[in-house]
């Protein structure tokens, strides 16, 4: 319901009196599972500061991702939103978050339903769209994800910002999420650092990404192992390497294979290995990248270059992109173990050898 507003000012949106978090747990008789690796936020303090960081959310348009018991979602509602969709994987939080639901009348849809499959594209009025060079649009997506899911999830909302689809349909949809604190300095590691890793040239060449805060352990029930980080993304205008995804991914993941070795080891693993160090020696040339240099020191136009330099090879060559060096390993391992099951020592030392 809505408070009566002073005179010139607009009514604020205040939710009924209900039980705590603390109190909804044992009502319910929620329990943390430990192989989804649930982590309960009981303190309102702390939620209302995640959904500080998304923003202005009043009259906005909300999707959050796994609400669990809800404190997210109270702090979510508190700030005023139209409209808020609540996606829960796990049925025991139903009845908790519908409890919710009636305290605020016509403003929450609850859908039980993994967010790895469901289809955003449908998950929001079409006259939110917003062109992609416009502001973003009064959309946001907010969660507090489980340990196991941020990463794959992460990484699907990327690919859904490269092409523009799933909840970026609507324009640039900002996301504000928590992660595991070292996934957080990853996704925002710098070149040079330690923690620069696939995920951050990833998630940077898309996204503005920042890390908003810090939130320990010893805050959630129960407590996990680690501290846990809260990170603000908003897609960019125009990506930094303006390649398809899966090319970016394919050359970021295989200059990453080996980050304590030369980039150039990794950067091999693009090609076949009749051709391997001729084609090697190709791509880092017409790239300018020196191929001494670990994969966390390069830098994101270094990147951009590779990936360019392997597109104009993938073009030459269509056959380049499907190559891939595990399965040629895997091959090789094969055609070894049957070498040795039919006893060809002479086959097997020139392999050696190669």
């Amino acid at each position: 319901f809505c408070l009566m507003a002073a005179p010139g000012k607009v009514a604020a949106f205040r939710l009924p009196p209900l039980p705590t978090i603390g109190e909804i747990i044992k009502l319910f008789r929620l329990k943390a599972l430990k192989q989804l690796s649930q982590n309960f936020l009981l303190d309102l303090r702390l939620t209302d500061k995640i959904v500080k960081q998304a923003g202005e959310l009043k009259n906005a348009h909300v999707c959050e991702v796994g609400p669990g018991p809800g404190g997210i979602t109270r702090s979510i509602l508190s700030a005023g939103v139209e409209q808020l969709l609540l996606i829960e994987k796990d049925a025991r939080f139903i009845p908790g978050l519908q409890m919710l639901s009636e305290a605020a009348p016509g403003k929450v849809r609850i859908v039980h339903g993994d967010i790895l499959t469901y289809k955003m594209e449908k998950a929001f009025p079409k006259h939110l769209k917003k062109n992609w060079d416009d502001e973003p649009p009064d959309i946001h997506i907010i969660g507090n994800l489980p340990f196991s899911v941020s990463t794959p999830l992460i990484i699907k909302w990327l690919e859904n910002v490269s092409k523009r689809d799933g909840p970026f349909i609507y324009g640039r949809t900002q996301m504000t999420l928590t992660f595991q604190k070292e996934v957080g300095e990853r996704l925002t590691a710098n070149p040079g650092s330690s923690q620069r890793s696939r995920l951050s040239v990833m998630a940077q060449h898309l996204c503005t990404v920042e890390n908003c805060f810090i939130i320990p352990g010893q805050a959630f029930v129960p407590k996990p192992e680690v501290d846990v980080a809260v990170v603000h993304f908003t897609p960019l205008v125009q990506p930094k390497i303006q390649q398809p995804f899966e090319l970016v991914e394919k050359v970021v993941r295989s200059v990453f294979q080996f980050r304590r070795k030369y980039c150039f080891r990794g950067i091999e693993t693009l090609f076949p290995e009749n051709g391997r160090l001729k084609r090697t020696e190709q791509l880092m040339m017409t790239a300018d990248v020196d191929p001494t240099l670990r994969p966390f020191q390069l830098s994101m136009s270094q990147f951009r270059n590779l990936c360019n330099a392997y597109r104009e090879m993938c073009d030459e060559d269509p056959g380049l992109f499907v190559f891939n060096y595990r399965e040629e390993l895997r091959q090789k391992k094969m055609t070894r173990s049957v070498l040795e099951s039919t006893g060809q020592p002479e086959q097997i030392e020139e392999e050696n050898q190669l």
